[in-house]
């Protein structure tokens, strides 16, 4: 626990949502199941082991007194969630939760929930992703963007922030996407984006009449039961691509699976997509650093012909 302990004792004061401490990644010896996120005004440590009450007990007195010297005087809010087997257990550990709880990344605003489920709104490891996002738009402007999974429609705020014409986002959760739908309205965006609550697998008819599109966001889940299985399903997305991409269009890949490399997504892609050129892998926050590349995030780019 010392190199979390090292991570409290040195962070800074955080302005926008972000990992702190990543010991998912395998590069703390000890440290593999713990996880510290700040979403401010309020800190998220999270453990997919069981952890003792004593050592809860040292964490928040590590809390306190970084918490005391970036902030005199001012309360601790620190949430502990325990993660085992696909189920949660959250609780308050000190402070308050502000409802509604906003918080801020690059400029955009987005409603975050840390007291209920394991997503709280914002995949923080997706933050380059959606720096891409923002820089290629910047320089396409009037761009068309299907955004599929769009869960929270996080893609889609920076985009039109950065000047697309028009977001289709896509989930099968319309809880998500209410989410997605306030998020907008955070920003200030009054057009450009609408939302479809349905399953991506039987809408293709709505989704081709609506193309060709400029640039497309896959974000699935890795596994969920139900709904989305990788090793089985972002194979019938990858075919779809080159009839729903317009000539010189992009699509942007992301798997978060650490069993399945990035070999996965361009083996699947010479075979489905032939036609479509590998450009660049999007690289992750420095904060998620791991042991192994082919372990973490993947964000891949490609692009049709011309």
């Amino acid at each position: 626990m010392q190199a979390l302990l090292n991570a409290i004792a040195t962070m800074d004061m955080p302005h926008d949502a972000q990992r702190v401490f990543h010991g998912r990644g395998g590069l703390y010896p000890g440290c593999e199941h713990w996880v510290l996120d700040a979403y401010p005004p309020v800190w998220v440590l999270t453990s997919f082991l069981p952890v003792a009450d004593d050592e809860l007990q040292t964490l928040h007195a590590a809390l306190s007194d970084r918490w005391q010297q970036l902030a005199p005087g001012q309360m601790l809010n620190w949430v502990f969630q325990y993660r085992h087997e696909g189920r949660s257990d959250t609780r308050l550990m000190s402070g308050t939760v502000p409802e509604p709880h906003v918080v801020t990344e690059n400029g955009a605003r987005y409603r975050v929930h840390v007291l209920k489920g394991q997503n709280h709104g914002l995949f923080l490891d997706m933050a380059q992703g959606r720096q891409w996002v923002r820089e290629h738009v910047s320089t396409r402007p009037k761009l068309k963007i299907l955004n599929l999974f769009a869960y929270t429609c996080a893609f889609s705020v920076v985009a039109l922030q950065a000047g697309a014409k028009q977001v289709i986002n896509l989930d099968m959760s319309h809880g998500a996407l209410g989410i997605g739908q306030q998020n907008h309205q955070l920003n200030t965006l009054v057009s450009g984006a609408s939302f479809m609550g349905h399953d991506v697998f039987t809408s293709w008819g709505k989704i081709t009449r609506s193309g060709p599109y400029d640039l497309i966001i896959l974000d699935p889940p890795s596994y969920q039961k139900g709904s989305f299985v990788a090793t089985k399903d972002y194979a019938r997305l990858l075919r779809r691509l080159p009839e729903l991409l317009d000539l010189g269009g992009y699509a942007l890949l992301c798997l978060n699976a650490p069993e399945l490399d990035t070999a996965f997504l361009q083996d699947s892609m010479q075979a489905l997509a032939p036609e479509l050129e590998f450009v660049e892998r999007v690289p992750n926050p420095a904060v998620f650093a791991d042991v192994s590349a082919e372990r973490a995030l993947k964000v891949m780019v490609y692009k049709a012909p011309d």
